[in-house]
């Protein structure tokens, strides 16, 4: 793909390839149902020239003049064609999360003066046909499963005619690198959603850099896809697989994903640790259900991996051990992700350690990289190869990337995969870009000049009353390293101690209760049962040793509502929105504070 210049290059990519009957491919009525690369490459032609004929227009293909379309959709293979339909007639796209917040939704629809909009189904046209009257540049609302009074997506690429084609290709012919491919909206943690702008080249600079890292295969690969493609980790990924002709197998949603990797058997997919972390509670319950040797074995084999390292010299009989285990107890545990798994590549936040080496050791591993959607999106990531893999570390930087490590511990980042800026926003792009550095707003440091680490967010490092700082990510990623926690965010700005508010994991949770006969009728009533409470001391007492005084968590509030992303306490990245839980919870924040 040296010569590719543009995202839906790829399309020109696929005759280098063997012809793929499953390029992309998605669950219909309950079957597979494979999209042929020829019939994507068909309907992305027929289906920008469609656009056209519906009165899209890149128009000057200045990024404010440019007409934008907007897509509410989970996975499908139709969102990849429409994406680079949509490039290829000189419009922009802009993803926006099928569970965002209705507010959110008519400023991110008004900011960018979206003209039309796709989305998955009734529910979500329903929703955008409400706010229509305070859209004024919003015309059409497409819809991608048949809907009631919405026009069907199919019925564009029907418009096409050989005048509308040939025009869409001299369109195509005409874009360049450095042309806006895509806004997208970043939800944040706080404050109003701000445009990213991302080039095809910065997001091409990053495809490029990240294709030697891919894993030598002994067939022809395919891929999983369950992260958001609103997600630009999981687009750009998938431009990759595109451009290496890799097919993608688009999860039916979060609760069949098991069923989907013993179907599919892929060899890589992306996620978010959250995800990582699920399958390692289920992992582990189902262990807990084991009795007599089965039991002893299993617990036998994850003590085993708890010791593994990577890149030191273990002892002969430990390397035995592992081996029998990895026979005995974790080819169970490939088994369940498919049996062919060469990497798993996560990002988005920090992932537990632990997690991290109790998989290597399992022979499945765990590639933790980082980035930001401003940054299209990779910075650094560990290799498959484990001489460029360095446990509690986002690994290497891609190649052409540069980084600086600020005074006050801020990363700096320089290359092509720089975006363009926010959207309308220069005020904040100067903020963000200066002197040609990007601000991550992370802190971090480089170990032994190659491995990057980050240690926290800059903007979520508090101040105690007593003057010390405490950065609050390692110690909620400790505390969620127990089964029994599912949420935990640290708190203690101008306050005269740390503390937390805790969501419990339910599931082991009540578990654990009924085993110990303990009654409950609703989460409310288990967590404030006297038991359940030492329970959590004693974990959170334990994890405070790893912590100097200020950091350790004083006193703790367990809570009964569990957090989400309809809910508002999470973003659609699985990051905690610390604004929001703090005002929801102010009452039991102030309880922790009180004389």
């Amino acid at each position: 793909m040296k010569d590719a210049c543009r995202l839906f290059d790829c399309l020109t990519h696929f005759p280098d390839h063997a012809p793929l009957p499953d390029m992309l491919a998605a669950k219909e009525q309950g079957a597979w149902r494979s999209y042929s690369s020829q019939e994507i490459t068909d309907t992305v032609i027929r289906l920008s020239a469609g656009l056209l004929q519906a009165g899209i227009s890149g128009r000057d293909m200045d990024p404010e003049h440019r007409d934008k379309i907007a897509i509410i959709c989970n996975n499908r293979p139709e969102w990849v064609m429409l994406d680079l339909a949509v490039q290829r007639c000189g419009a922009v796209l802009v993803p926006i999360y099928p569970t965002i917040h209705l507010t959110e939704l008519a400023f991110i629809l008004k900011d960018a003066a979206v003209k039309m909009v796709f989305v998955q189904d009734a529910e979500l046209f329903r929703q955008v046909q409400y706010l229509q009257a305070q859209l004024p540049t919003l015309e059409t609302i497409y819809s991608f499963d048949p809907v009631t009074d919405a026009p069907h997506w199919s019925q564009l690429p029907e418009r096409a005619d050989a005048a509308s084609i040939t025009r869409a290709a001299a369109i195509a012919n005409s874009i360049r690198e450095e042309d806006l491919a895509t806004i997208l909206y970043t939800s944040g943690t706080t404050g109003t959603p701000k445009g990213v702008m991302l080039s095809h080249g910065n997001i091409l600079s990053n495809i490029k850099a990240c294709l030697p890292l891919i894993p030598p295969f002994t067939h022809r690969p395919r891929a999983l896809s369950f992260l958001p493609l609103n997600h630009i980790f999981e687009r750009m990924m998938t431009y990759l697989y595109l451009f290496q002709g890799i097919p993608v197998y688009y999860a039916e949603n979060l609760d069949a994903i098991g069923e989907n990797l013993r179907e599919v058997c892929p060899d890589a997919f992306t996620t978010v640790p959250r995800l990582l972390e699920k399958v390692y509670e289920r992992i582990m319950e189902k262990g807990a259900q084991l009795t007599g040797p089965k039991k002893r074995l299993f617990y036998w084999a994850h003590d085993l991996a708890c010791r593994y390292e990577i890149n030191q010299p273990q002892a002969l009989s430990y390397r035995l051990q592992l081996a029998l285990a990895n026979r005995l107890v974790f080819s169970k545990w490939r088994q369940a992700l498919g049996n062919n798994i060469k990497g798993i590549i996560i990002g988005g936040a920090a992932c537990q350690v632990r997690l991290i080496r109790l998989f290597t050791a399992a022979r499945i591993p765990i590639l933790e990289g980082y980035g930001l959607t401003e940054t299209s999106p990779v910075i650094s990531v560990n290799r498959y190869e484990v001489t460029d893999r360095m446990f509690g570390t986002v690994g290497p930087l891609l190649d052409g990337i540069e980084i600086r490590i600020a005074e006050d511990g801020e990363i700096l980042c320089k290359g092509p995969n720089v975006m363009m800026g926010y959207y309308k926003r220069p005020d904040l792009t100067a903020d963000t870009i200066r002197d040609g550095w990007c601000h991550t707003g992370d802190i971090g440091e480089l170990i032994a000049g190659k491995y990057l680490k980050i240690t926290d967010r800059k903007k979520e490092i508090f101040k105690t009353s007593g003057g010390k700082y405490v950065a609050p990510l390692p110690v909620e990623n400790k505390l969620k390293e127990s089964l029994f926690i599912e949420h935990a965010m640290v708190l203690g700005a101008d306050r005269k101690y740390t503390a937390a508010l805790i969501v419990p994991a339910f599931s082991p949770l009540r578990a654990w209760a009924t085993r110990h006969g303990i009654p409950f009728s609703s989460n409310e009533t288990l967590i404030h049962h006297p038991r359940v409470i030492e329970l959590y001391t004693g974990i959170v007492t334990g994890f405070n040793q790893y912590f100097s005084s200020p950091e350790r968590v004083k006193k703790f509030t367990l809570l009964a509502d569990e957090w989400n992303v309809a809910n508002g306490e999470l973003t659609p990245k699985l990051s905690l929105r610390r604004k929001v839980i703090l005002e929801k919870y102010g009452e039991a924040v102030e309880g922790m504070y009180a004389p």
